[in-house]
C-alpha cells in the first residue's frame, strides 16, 4: 500500500509541475493562447491517470488485499506505471516541440502507442488480480495462513 501511496504522491507532484511548465513555457515563447499543444494533456494524463486512478486503486487495494496476487499486483503496478510515464514523457516531448515551431515525427506517436498499450495491458492484469480477489479465487501467503 505503501508504494500506492507515494507514486500517487509522485504523480500529483509531477502533474501539477507540468501544469507549471506548460503555462509558463507557452507564455515564454510567446505560443499563441487558444492554439493546440500537447503539453496541456501531459498535465491531466498525469494527474488523471497517474494522482486518481492509483488513489482509487489504493482505496481498492484496501478493501480487497489484492496484492494477495504478489506477481499479478507487480506486473499491474510497473506495466501501468511505465504506460503512464512514457505517454507522459511523449506528450511532454511532442508539446515542447509544437511551442518551439519544431516539426514532430511518427517516432514520438509510435512510442506514445506502446504507453498506451502498457497502460492498457496494466489495466487488464488489475482486473484479473481484482477478480481473484473479489471471487476468492486469490492464494493466501503462508504467513497469514499460519495466524
Amino acid at each position: 500500500m505503501r508504494k500506492l501511496f507515494n507514486a500517487a504522491f509522485i504523480y500529483m507532484l509531477v502533474g501539477v509541475a507540468s501544469g507549471l511548465f506548460y503555462r509558463e513555457f507557452t507564455k515564454l515563447n510567446d505560443f499563441p493562447e487558444g492554439q493546440f499543444t500537447q503539453l496541456g494533456l501531459a498535465h491531466t494524463h498525469l494527474l488523471t491517470l497517474g494522482f486518481i486512478v492509483l488513489l482509487i486503486v489504493l482505496v481498492i487495494e484496501k478493501v480487497f488485499t489484492i496484492s494477495r496476487s504478489p506477481k499479478l499486483f507487480a506486473w499491474f503496478f510497473w506495466l501501468y506505471n511505465a504506460g503512464v510515464i512514457l505517454t507522459s514523457a511523449m506528450l511532454i516531448w511532442h508539446g515542447t516541440l509544437t511551442v518551439l515551431g519544431r516539426e514532430s515525427n511518427a517516432m514520438i506517436a509510435g512510442i506514445a502507442g506502446l504507453g498506451h498499450i502498457a497502460i492498457t495491458a496494466g489495466m487488464i492484469v488489475f482486473f484479473v488480480a481484482l477478480r481473484r480477489a473479489v471471487t476468492g479465487r486469490t492464494p493466501v501467503p503462508a504467513e497469514a495462513a499460519a495466524a
